[in-house]
Parts: structure tokens; C-alpha cells; sequence
């Protein structure tokens, strides 16, 4: 599997982020298609409690970067990706990894 993994930055308005994170955004990414998984986070602390770099997480798990690809460009995809826009003040850092589950299911 594959994921796209997104860091948000703290915002500038957690309470404005919030509202719109949950609705409108994540009913729009809910519809990218071959979308096998997704989670959220909302980071609560770092090691040594020193500072978080990100404020929030969401992981969108796909069969494979074709998939991801393929996703991506689809136009429910692009609606997604051109949506952060509107809630991300604290900036977005987007990767791709591969993953590998180590403990038996």
C-alpha cells in the first residue's frame, strides 16, 4: 500500500480550522476514489515535551501509486487538493510512502 500522508501546520484560528476540516473538507476527500483508508490525528504532544512540528495529520491509504496517481488527477481529487487552501493558515506539508504492516492481522 501506498498513503499520502498530510501535515498541517498550526493554524491561525484553531476553532475555524476545526469547523471546516470536519465539514466541509473531510466529506470531500471522503470521495476521491480507490481511497482504501483514512485516518486523522490531531497531534497532542512530542517527545521530551518539547513543541509539536504539526498541529494535525491525515493519512489517505491507496492499493498502490497508480492508484494514488490515478486518484490524485481524478476530479474529486483535485477538488480535495484545492480545498486546503481554504481552512490550511498554518501551511500543509504533503509525502507519499509505501507501507509495510510488521504485525500480523
Amino acid at each position: 500500500m501506498v498513503k499520502l500522508q498530510v501535515l498541517y501546520g498550526y493554524p491561525k484560528d484553531p476553532a475555524a480550522f476545526e469547523s471546516y476540516y470536519r465539514d466541509p473538507h473531510t466529506p470531500i476527500a471522503l470521495k476521491v476514489p480507490g481511497l482504501r483508508r483514512f485516518e486523522i490525528s490531531k497531534v497532542v504532544g512530542a517527545p521530551g515535551g518539547a513543541e509539536p512540528a504539526y498541529y494535525r495529520t491525515a493519512d489517505l491509504y491507496f492499493d498502490d501509486m497508480d492508484a494514488l496517481q490515478a486518484a490524485l488527477s481524478s476530479p474529486q481529487g483535485q477538488a480535495a487538493a484545492g480545498d486546503i487552501a481554504n481552512f490550511a493558515t498554518g501551511g500543509v506539508t504533503l509525502i507519499v510512502v509505501e507501507t509495510q504492516d510488521l504485525l500480523p492481522r
